[in-house]
């Protein structure tokens, strides 16, 4: 298992609907922990990158409804 961090900037703050399908993310096989920060609009998602890439991990974000509108670069 190889654990990677990606974050991204969103735009709209997530709703009730959005954190209900954000909890089915955790039925993703790979995903290990979503973390939001509310005043940087951001939201960081630890995942196995064996499982998952950045972009399927994207793609799971938009799915649940979170308004994505950038990857933040990580130093």
């Amino acid at each position: 298992m190889t654990l990677l961090d990606v974050v991204f900037k969103y735009g709209t703050p997530p709703g009730e609907k959005a954190m209900w399908a954000l909890n089915n993310a955790w039925e993703v096989y790979g995903v290990r922990k979503i973390k939001f920060d509310e005043k940087e609009r951001t939201i960081r998602v630890e995942y196995d990158a064996t499982r998952l890439n950045e972009g399927e991990i994207a793609g799971i974000l938009g799915r649940a409804g979170i308004d994505l509108q950038s990857k933040v670069q990580l130093v």
